[in-house]
């Protein structure tokens, strides 16, 4: 999860430096889009219940590599798992392999990985969160300038989510066809405020790089695994995705064991993933990511530090991301949201 903040580029983004002056606990605009219509063509499929203890395992495994840092045996051997856990789980695998220049020169071995399940089908969905660890721990919180990045939080929280939903998908087809995207070289970005487009290097690929059947839209997972885990409403999700937002935050709130979790409230507009989807691939796309009002940074303390391990992880963090997003591809599938 990058550092630098897409509030620095105020013209392009004049709207949201507005809209985060009405202050933290004002509404979301609600959508102008219609309402789906239920379908008719295909029998609903039920919401499976999400298996946080599932998605805490596949979290666990990321975390057992090691760091994931680009151009390392243990960012290769996670992709390798990650490739044959999606294959094994039915999806159409695309490795979508790309040599990426990172800020500082150094050539990234990329690969995003695209798991299509119902390929057939024209209507889609995204869904997508990055898979690489930050290569040096320079959070302003990090005071040991050893101290590696092992990414239980940033990035396996993310993936461990979407490997458990694509599980499901596997074991109870949705009448939608979905995307899981696995991002690669997100985190490699200048820090200190340096060049926004040096962050989502994956994203960026991916969105100049599109398969074919374009999803409609994209939800974005980063960091979505800590104990207390708060989902404000994220700047560049609600200038380029008002309607998804409304989606996902209205659906939260009706289920009350999870609504906690995904406040009303105004984020910080932040440079990832989904800013290169929205501005290079026009696909509307939300982040859901954890913000902290009582940190320097406004992310979890353990970000970009060596304390973002996988003691940092909460299970109930996990189900609460988990069951939302599971239900909103669901739903979508069956016109009832």
């Amino acid at each position: 999860m990058p550092f630098s903040f897409l509030l620095r580029f105020v013209s392009g983004l004049a709207l949201v430096v507005l809209l985060f002056a009405c202050g933290s606990d004002a509404e979301v605009p609600t959508s102008s889009a219609p309402a789906a219509a239920p379908r008719t063509d295909l029998p609903p499929v039920p919401v499976p219940a999400f298996d946080a203890d599932s998605a805490y395992a596949y979290v666990a495994k990321q975390v057992a590599f090691g760091p994931r840092v680009m151009n390392t045996d243990a960012h290769e051997a996670a992709k390798e798992w990650m490739v044959q856990k999606l294959a094994n789980y039915g999806a159409k695998v695309i490795e979508q392999n790309f040599t990426a220049t990172a800020y500082d020169g150094t050539k990234l071995e990329s690969t995003n990985i695209i798991a299509r399940f119902n390929p057939e089908m024209a209507d889609r969905m995204l869904l997508a969160a990055h898979y690489d660890t930050r290569h040096v721990a320079d959070s302003e919180l990090e005071n040991d300038p050893a101290a590696v990045v092992n990414g239980a939080d940033d990035g396996a929280s993310g993936v461990g989510v979407l490997l458990e939903i694509a599980r499901q998908l596997s074991a109870s087809a949705p009448n939608i066809g979905v995307d899981i995207v696995l991002f690669d070289a997100e985190d490699y970005g200048e820090g200190g405020g340096g060049d926004q487009n040096s962050w989502g290097l994956g994203a960026q690929h991916y969105s100049r790089n599109l398969p074919p059947n374009v999803p409609r839209y994209g939800i974005l997972l980063d960091m979505v695994g800590a104990k207390d885990a708060r989902f404000a409403v994220e700047g560049v999700s609600e200038r380029y995705a008002p309607d998804i937002v409304n989606k996902v935050w209205g659906l939260a709130s009706t289920m009350s064991k999870f609504a906690p979790y995904f406040p009303r409230e105004r984020g910080k507009a932040v440079t990832d993933d989904h800013y290169f989807v929205n501005t290079i691939a026009r696909i509307p796309m939300i982040d859901i990511i954890n913000f902290r009002k009582d940190t320097k940074t406004g992310f979890v303390a353990h970000w970009h530090t060596g304390d973002d391990d996988l003691d940092v992880i909460d299970k109930e963090t996990l189900r609460a991301v988990g069951q939302v997003v599971t239900a909103v591809v669901y739903r979508e599938g069956n016109g009832t949201i």
